[in-house]
């Protein structure tokens, strides 16, 4: 059977496979496994790319978070306001400095952070708010901070936004960004790898230093710290697919809109409910989500995966209805947009290197389970 993959790694890493080669050379014979020039130098470019004053390289994106957290001033006892509809690790990242995560409602449409869900979350504990940049769009971090009391920080969380801007803001800029270089992300390595993005220097610093056991320096511990350090080998990976990150976002922007001219009959039927770019938006489709109408979504993902289409979902549950999570106090109703969503959506196979062909293929293998 022929299959497509939600993802393609392999036809991601054909492309790069020389440079990084060439590169896992340089790093073995200067035997800088960790940190090291090559570190240096992706730090640089991913910061260039992104026009943010700084980036720092950590072990993963979860990491990412929580030190983008502490250097924000974010501890135990306060409270953080994150949507209900993240991956896990928002919230993991929230609970492991001592933090409470306190959750919000998403946008119906776009599944975005609803802003006036997460201001009416806002409490005297609360200290920060975490916008997830959803699918590859940013959520309206502008609006949000304009309405914020000046002591709620705001940290992004841009695991899925490499590239993506908003009204011409990058993720960091102003603020502070955690962002995921986890395999299948735009930006991928070969392992668990993420950072930090933003334009303060002292926080920039601060996250250096917490990430390497406390200090910049040997033996020299200047707050309290752990280990979460990029690596040469991840760094070469990186460097190189930063290089074809561009032309991959504009490639995955004209397969969503192949996608978009595909489904239109569905959608117009009221079968499926295509994904919505809000205004402002320059999205790089990290995943295109549908929602299923009429049908059940679980029954429609494993007919398409039956068939060898690597469809999936992102996310099966909401956090306060994960056994992680209970102690939250919800219960289903509390986030019914979440919630809904969470039992209609369904990530189709999206990649640079995806055809015309194989997208019909797939939209083709959709219509046929929708009609069951």
């Amino acid at each position: 059977m022929n299959q497509i993959p939600l993802v393609d790694l392999k036809a991601a890493h054909e492309e790069v496979a020389d440079e990084v080669r060439a590169g896992f050379e340089r790093v073995l014979a200067n035997t800088a496994f960790v940190g090291g020039e090559e570190v240096r130098r992706f730090e640089r470019e991913y910061a260039d790319f992104g026009g943010i004053a700084h980036c720092v390289g950590v072990a993963n994106g979860t990491d990412a978070v929580e030190l983008a957290l502490r250097a924000s001033g974010i501890g135990p006892g306060d409270e953080v306001v994150l949507p209900a509809n993240t991956f896990i690790a928002t919230a993991g990242a929230v609970a492991r400095i001592g933090a409470r995560p306190v959750l919000a409602d998403c946008l119906p449409d776009s599944q975005l952070l609803d802003l006036q869900a997460a201001l009416d979350a806002v409490g005297p504990a609360t200290r920060a708010v975490v916008p997830v940049h959803l699918y590859g769009q940013m959520a309206d971090v502008a609006a949000l901070t304009g309405q914020l009391p000046d002591r709620v920080r705001v940290v992004e969380d841009a695991a899925q936004s490499q590239g993506a801007s908003r009204d011409g803001r990058t993720p960091g800029s102003g603020h502070i960004a955690a962002t995921s270089f986890y395999p299948g992300k735009n930006l991928g390595a070969y392992g668990d790898a993420g950072a930090v993005l933003t334009d303060d220097e002292e926080r920039a610093g601060l996250v250096r230093a917490i990430a390497n056991h406390g200090g910049t320096a040997k033996y020299r511990h200047d707050v309290p710290g752990f280990n979460s350090r990029l690596d040469g080998l991840q760094a070469v990976v990186l460097r190189a697919k930063l290089a074809r990150l561009a032309d991959g976002n504009t490639a995955r922007r004209a397969a969503a809109a192949r996608y978009d001219a595909l489904l239109a009959g569905l959608a117009e039927a009221g079968r499926v409910v295509l994904p919505v770019t809000e205004p402002g938006n320059v999205h790089v489709w990290h995943l295109y989500v549908i929602q299923v109408a009429g049908a059940d979504r679980d029954d429609v993902v494993g007919k398409l995966n039956a068939e060898g289409i690597g469809a999936g979902v992102h996310y099966p549950a909401p956090v306060h209805l994960t056994p992680a999570y209970r102690q939250l106090g919800h219960s289903r109703g509390d986030f019914p947009h979440a919630e809904a969503a969470a039992d209609r959506i369904l990530s189709l196979p999206l990649y640079p290197q995806i055809s015309p062909d194989q997208q019909q293929r797939v939209v083709d293998t959709l219509t046929d389970a929708l009609d069951g």
